[in-house]
């Protein structure tokens, strides 16, 4: 048998380039962990919301109060009524996201109309949270709405102390009136500031547009009164909320025929915050 010849030449390139491509990997390697070291921590992701699904709004106003909002619907035939009743859901591509319903209801003497839009929120920004991001969503509904500015307060007033001179002092902040004989009017002082100034029904009365507590984590309620028409008087109730990543939009609109009244603001305010408040419940559930 003949013995394969031993070549020292290529013995030794093999094992150069042996070595080679260990140093190349070693040196990729402290490289990496260079750029690494660079970098710093990763920022965590932000937290997401506490809302994962939603619930179907036409199936969630109980019977009696649907007899309340919409009065109407008692003197409907029996099919129309139920239908009146049982609403009509909005269409949206993605119910987990957004889900709504509508009900209506007409008599010869006014028409009642109700409308109710719930949205889950989602950021797909990893830096921003679900509940930011939602915050953003009510917050362009309030500027939307025009909420007029909260009544100033009276500066206070230091009280004045005796002069040694004899010379009475003016207190501290006051100033000298214009015109003593003509008294100042609270109620334009109230009324000073920017955005909607509400219905003259409404303003100063306390059922003006304002920011509510004790509904959700943040809510306003909005009162508009459509300049009279030939059709009547039309009014819309608006109440958001938030909690967490949902926001929640209670509409209810009351328009009357002819040359009646105009709606009453406080009853319309007051079954449209009821209704907004069971919906507030309901998501503790």
């Amino acid at each position: 048998m003949q013995r394969q010849a031993y070549v020292p030449g290529l013995t030794a390139l093999a094992t150069a380039l042996a070595l080679g491509l260990t140093g190349c990997s070693a040196g990729t390697g402290t490289d990496t962990a260079a750029i690494d070291s660079k970098a710093g921590p990763t920022a965590p992701a932000a937290a997401p919301g506490r809302y994962r699904t939603l619930f179907e709004p036409c199936r969630s106003v109980p019977q009696p109060t649907l007899r309340d909002l919409l009065p109407g619907a008692a003197q409907l035939p029996d099919e129309e009524r139920d239908r009146a009743y049982r609403g009509s859901a909005a269409v949206t591509y993605d119910t987990d996201r957004r889900v709504g319903c509508s009900w209506k209801a007409d008599t010869p003497d006014a028409s009642h109309r109700l409308l109710v839009d719930i949205e889950r929120v989602v950021s797909f920004d990893g830096a921003v949270s679900d509940d930011d991001r939602a915050q953003e969503v009510f917050a362009r509904k309030q500027v939307a709405a025009e909420l007029p500015a909260p009544p100033r307060t009276a500066a206070p007033v230091t009280p004045a102390t005796p002069s040694t001179s004899g010379t009475p002092t003016r207190p501290s902040g006051s100033a000298t009136p214009s015109n003593p004989a003509t008294p100042s009017n609270p109620a334009t002082a109230t009324a000073t500031g920017t955005g909607a100034a509400g219905t003259p029904d409404t303003a100063a009365t306390g059922l003006e547009p304002r920011v509510l507590e004790g509904l959700g984590q943040v809510a306003f309620l909005d009162d508009v009164l459509a300049s009279p028409g030939t059709s009547g008087r039309h009014r819309t109730v608006s109440v958001v909320f938030r909690t967490s990543n949902v926001v929640v939009t209670v509409e209810y609109a009351e328009q009357t025929n002819g040359s009646a009244e105009a709606p009453d603001s406080r009853e319309l305010q007051e079954k449209a915050l009821n209704l907004a408040r069971l919906f507030a419940e309901r998501l503790e559930e």
